[in-house]
């Protein structure tokens, strides 16, 4: 059977490239997007009761993901990069259907100049990413605490320790006045170290970029300690493959 299936709304987020966002929802609390609805959703009457919901389910498109074909087995990040499970044993974005599924916190709808937004929190969403449908999360439903969780059963400890320099600690204040908590915000993203899982301590490349909001955050890595070199808009930023 066949299903066709069109995005209801598209995620606009903090996070403008894949490196750089966090492998869960949650993980970086200060990390924020817009999810926008479309025509022929955009209507004030379809969110009409979200407001009471402080979570959310976004079920999202994987768009920047490409890949020819399907493999049965991927290499999940909380096992280094290195061992192989199942496909269906993982949250991969490499899947047969590149769907994904977030839990993010909803702080606020946004119904201005005929717009319907909402307004996320804790996400590890793409910009420009598709989304197919939101639900409301249900605790009584929704969580479990009890639940086994296979290699991941626990929350991963942040591994690194975050500083500024004098230069990224100045754009950093500068630019507080239009990002509230950007500070804390790229604090969590770092100390969760999201590069790639086969970067280690004795790894011989030390610095790395990422484009997020409006700027390319620049950072170098020095055993168990990131160091925030630089905010630059005009700057050309280190992009880096996953």
């Amino acid at each position: 059977m066949s299903v066709s299936l069109e995005p209801i709304g598209i995620v606009h987020s903090c996070f403008k490239e894949k490196f750089g966002i966090p492998r869960q929802p949650g993980l970086v609390p200060d990390a924020r997007a817009r999810l926008e609805l479309l025509a022929p959703y955009n209507r004030p009457e379809a969110v009409q009761g979200l407001e009471s919901f402080s979570h959310l389910w976004i079920v999202f498109v994987f768009h920047a993901t490409r890949r020819d074909k399907w493999r049965p087995t991927v290499r999940p990040p909380r096992l280094g990069g290195n061992l192989r499970v199942g496909v269906f044993a993982t949250r991969s974005n490499f899947r047969p259907n590149p769907i994904g599924l977030s839990v993010v916190e909803l702080e606020g709808i946004d119904l201005a100049e005929g717009r319907v937004q909402l307004l996320l929190k804790g996400v590890d969403l793409l910009d420009g990413s598709p989304v197919l449908d939101i639900k409301p999360y249900l605790p009584y439903a929704d969580a479990h605490p009890d639940a086994s969780a296979g290699f991941a059963s626990e929350m991963p400890a942040a591994p690194f320790t975050v500083s500024f320099s004098a230069e990224a600690e100045a754009a950093c204040r500068e630019r507080e006045c239009s990002y509230p908590h950007l500070r804390a915000f790229i604090v969590q993203m770092l100390s969760n170290d999201p590069r790639p899982a086969y970067y280690g301590t004795g790894a011989a490349r030390t610095s790395f970029g990422a484009r997020v909001l409006d700027f390319d955050l620049r950072w170098e890595v020095v055993g168990e300690r990131v160091t925030v070199i630089s905010l630059d808009p005009s700057a050309p930023g280190e992009r880096n493959a996953g």
